[in-house]
C-alpha cells in the first residue's frame, strides 16, 4: 500500500513538472527520472513518456523540441498508436523543410507495427505530401483513405483537396470536393485557392458565388489577391467594395478587411492607375487606424508611382523607419519609371550606405533607368557589380535590359555578343528588346532575323508576324510580305486577345475593348463623336464659303 502511494505520488509530481517545464534541460531531467526511477511501474513509465512526447509535440515552442521528441520516440521499444499519431502530427506541423519525409517514415512504421491509421493520422500525412509536392505518395495515401473508409470525413477530404490543388491536379481536387457529403469553410477555401493558384479564375469566381458557408476573411482575401495576380484588378476592386457591404443572414457582422485585403486593394489600384480609388483605400486605412506596415507602405509607394504621383510616393517612403529591400526597390522603380534616373542612382547609393543588400529586382530597375537615359557605360557597370559585388546571378530580365541599353544606342554587335554569351536561351523579352532597337534604327536585315527567331519561340503569336510583315514592307520585300500574310491566313493566325483601355472618372474605372465595353458609355461616346464630326463639317463648309 505504501509503495503504491509512493508510486502514485511520484507519477503525479512528474506529470505536473512536465506541464511546467521551462527548458529542454528540465525535460531531460524529467526524462532521466522517468527512465531510471525504481518507484515507477511500467504502466506509469509509459504514461509519463507519452505525456513528455505530447508536451514536446504540441505544447512546447522550443526550436529543439521535435528533435528531442524524436530522440525519446526512437528509444521506445513498442510505441503505442497515440505515440505514433503525436509524432506524425509534430513532424507535419513543426517541420517546414520541403524535402523532409518524417511523417511518411513514421506512417510506414505505424502500418508495419500493425496499427490502422485514423481520421487524425491521414490529414497530417497528406500535409507532408503536398508540402513535398509528392503526388505519388499522396495518391497512395488516397488509396488508404478508400481502403480504411475515411472518404466521408471532412478533414480527410480537405487534406486531399489541398494535395491535388497544390500538385496541380485540379480535376481530382474538384472530384474529391464534389463527392464530399459534408463540407466546411476550409473545403471551399481550399478549392477556391487551388483554382486561383492554377489560373482558373472563372471557376474560382463560380465557386465563390455558390458558397453555402459564411465567407471568412481568408475567402475574401484569397479571391481578391488571386484576381489581382491574375490580371483582373478591376474585378478585385469590385469584390473589395462588395466585401464591406455583404452581410450574412445568420451573422449580421460584416467581414472587416485586414492588412492583406488593403495591400491587395492598393495593388489593384496600381494595376489600373486608379488614383482616386487608391486614395480612398489609403484614407480607409487611416480612418480605421490600421498600422501602415512595411508591406502596405511599399504597396502605396508602388500605387502612387504607377499613377504618376512620384512626389507622394517619396513622402510615404520617407516615413518608413526601417526600410527593407522591397521598400528601397519600389522607390528606385518609381524614379526609374518616370525618367528620374539620377534620383534612382542616388537612392541606390543611399540604400547601400544603409546596409540593405539589393536583390535581382533592384538591378532590373537600375538597368531600366540606364536604358531610358541612354547610359551605356553605367548600365555595364551595374551589370558587372550585380554579379561581382552582390552575387546576384543575372536573369533573363537583366539580359533584356542590357540588350535594350545596347539597342537604343545602336550597338548591335555588343547586343548580339551578349545574347551569344547568355547561359540560357534568350526569351521573347530579350529578343523583343533587340527587335525594338532594329525598328528604331531601321536595321531591317537583323530585324527580320530576330522576328523569325521570335516566331520559332511562339508560332501562334500574331504580333510577331505583324512585325515581320512591317519589316518586309519597309525594306521593300513585297513578295515576302505577301507570303507571310498568306501564311497567317492559312494557319488562322490572328489576334485572339482584344485590345483594351481603362480610364478612371470620378473614382469609377471604365474599361473599353473591342468585345466588351459599357453599352451606355459607348452610345454616349458615339454621340459625342457624331457631334464633333458634324461641327468639323460645319467649320469646313464655313471656311470654304469665306
Amino acid at each position: 500500500m505504501v509503495l503504491e502511494y509512493e508510486q502514485g505520488t511520484l507519477k503525479n509530481a512528474l506529470a505536473n513538472l512536465i506541464q511546467s517545464c521551462k527548458s529542454i534541460g528540465h525535460v531531460n531531467q524529467i526524462y532521466s527520472q522517468v527512465t531510471v526511477s525504481t518507484f515507477l511501474s511500467q504502466k506509469d513509465r509509459s504514461f509519463l513518456i507519452f505525456r513528455l512526447l505530447f508536451y514536446l509535440c504540441t505544447v512546447s515552442k522550443w526550436h529543439s523540441s521535435l528533435a528531442y521528441a524524436n530522440k525519446i520516440f526512437n528509444h521506445i521499444p513498442n510505441p503505442s498508436f497515440s505515440m505514433f499519431n503525436a509524432m506524425i502530427r509534430a513532424n507535419a506541423t513543426k517541420v517546414s523543410d520541403p524535402v523532409s519525409c518524417g511523417c511518411l517514415i513514421l506512417y510506414k512504421e505505424m502500418l508495419v507495427s500493425g496499427f490502422t491509421p485514423d481520421w487524425i493520422t491521414i490529414p497530417f500525412v497528406l500535409k507532408e505530401c503536398w508540402r513535398r509536392l509528392d503526388l505519388t505518395a499522396g495518391r497512395s495515401i488516397h488509396d488508404h483513405v478508400l481502403k480504411f473508409g475515411y472518404q466521408n470525413d471532412v478533414y480527410v477530404g480537405n487534406g486531399l483537396i489541398n494535395l491535388y490543388s497544390v500538385c496541380g491536379v485540379l480535376e481530382n481536387a474538384r472530384k474529391v470536393f464534389d463527392e464530399m457529403p459534408k463540407r466546411d469553410i476550409v473545403s471551399w477555401n481550399s478549392l477556391i485557392i487551388g483554382c486561383l493558384r492554377l489560373g482558373e479564375l472563372d471557376l474560382a469566381l463560380k465557386l465563390f458565388m455558390a458558397m453555402d458557408e459564411r465567407k471568412t476573411i481568408v475567402t475574401w482575401n484569397s479571391l481578391i489577391t488571386g484576381l489581382v495576380q491574375g490580371g483582373r484588378a478591376k474585378e478585385a476592386l469590385e469584390f473589395f467594395h462588395q466585401m464591406q457591404t455583404t452581410k450574412d443572414d445568420d451573422d449580421p457582422n460584416i467581414v472587416i478587411p485586414d492588412k492583406v485585403t488593403i495591400a491587395s486593394a492598393i495593388s489593384a489600384c496600381a494595376s489600373l492607375g486608379a488614383i482616386d480609388q487608391g486614395r480612398w483605400v489609403h484614407s480607409y486605412l487611416e480612418r480605421k487606424g490600421m498600422e501602415c506596415d512595411l508591406v502596405i507602405a511599399t504597396a502605396l509607394i508602388d500605387m502612387y508611382a504607377k499613377c504618376g504621383y512620384v512626389k507622394r510616393a517619396f513622402e510615404i517612403f520617407d516615413t518608413i523607419q526601417n526600410k527593407d529591400v522591397f521598400a528601397w526597390t519600389a522607390m528606385i522603380s518609381a524614379f526609374a519609371l518616370h525618367g528620374f534616373g539620377t534620383k534612382a542612382f542616388e537612392l541606390f547609393q543611399a540604400m547601400q550606405r544603409s546596409g540593405v543588400k539589393p536583390n535581382a529586382v533592384t538591378y532590373v530597375n537600375l538597368l531600366s533607368a540606364c536604358a531610358h537615359n541612354g547610359l551605356v557605360d553605367q548600365g555595364c557597370w551595374y551589370f558587372k557589380t550585380m554579379t561581382n559585388v552582390h552575387r546576384v546571378e543575372p536573369l533573363l530580365q537583366h539580359y533584356a535590359c542590357m540588350i535594350d541599353i545596347f539597342g537604343r544606342a545602336g550597338l548591335f554587335s555588343e547586343a548580339e555578343e551578349l545574347i551569344r554569351s547568355m547561359p540560357m536561351k534568350p526569351d521573347t523579352f530579350v529578343l523583343g528588346a533587340l527587335l525594338g532597337a532594329c525598328q528604331q534604327h531601321r536595321n531591317f536585315e537583323l530585324g527580320v532575323k530576330v522576328s523569325r527567331d521570335l516566331i520559332r519561340l511562339e508560332p501562334r503569336n500574331h504580333a510577331f508576324y505583324i512585325n515581320l510583315c512591317d519589316l518586309y514592307l519597309k525594306s521593300g520585300r513585297f513578295d515576302d510580305h505577301k507570303r507571310i500574310r498568306s501564311l497567317m491566313k492559312v494557319h488562322d493566325i490572328k489576334k485572339t486577345v482584344p485590345g483594351s483601355s481603362m480610364i478612371e472618372i470620378d473614382g469609377v474605372v471604365y474599361e473599353f475593348s473591342v468585345n466588351r465595353s459599357p453599352e451606355e458609355l459607348t452610345k454616349k461616346l458615339q454621340s459625342v463623336l457624331i457631334l464633333l464630326s458634324n461641327e468639323l463639317k460645319i467649320d469646313k463648309e464655313t471656311s470654304f464659303m469665306t
